[in-house]
């Protein structure tokens, strides 16, 4: 099983299945795809299959998945996925000690790869903390939010 095969099979263990919740800004969603982002896409009939691969085009592959070490990748595609790319991106060259200009190039890798693993993924996951106490919905869906943070760090114990 490729590192992205293992990864994907948690993120999808977070987002579940259909949601169509109105309190929920993402809206109608299904594997953690939502018809707000993908208007195209038939979301109710959307296979497991086919989100996976709408993530490894646009999540993966967009935060250089494959680059990333596999201490920290799992944490910036899960980002990625829950917060978007620009943000995710940007909380990774925070935590590496670089501008955060929402770009991954090579100044960004270089800095990640150089990065303590573990000050990585405790300064990354405290920038997605700050940033769900900021959300509107964090008195309705903060609990589960806070819990994934949880689960992820459980997971950088493992991959580190």
């Amino acid at each position: 099983m490729s590192t992205f095969d293992t990864f994907i099979a948690r993120v999808l263990t977070h987002e579940g299945g259909y949601v169509n919740d109105p309190r929920d800004p993402g809206g109608e969603t299904k594997f953690g795809i939502a018809k707000r982002s993908y208007p195209a896409v038939d979301i109710k009939g959307l296979t497991r299959e086919a989100a996976i691969e709408i993530y490894r085009r646009d999540f993966w592959n967009r935060v250089q998945g494959d680059k990333l070490p596999r201490s920290f990748a799992f944490q910036a595609l899960d980002a990625a996925v829950n917060h978007g790319i620009g943000n995710a991106v940007r909380w990774m060259q925070r935590a590496a000690g670089v501008a955060d200009d929402g770009i991954v190039g090579p100044m960004t890798l270089a800095a990640v790869a150089r990065a303590d693993a573990v000050d990585l993924v405790l300064n990354f996951n405290a920038e997605r903390l700050r940033f769900y106490t900021k959300l509107a919905a964090f008195d309705v869906f903060g609990r589960g939010w806070v819990r994934r943070v949880a689960d992820n760090l459980a997971y950088a114990a493992e991959d580190n």
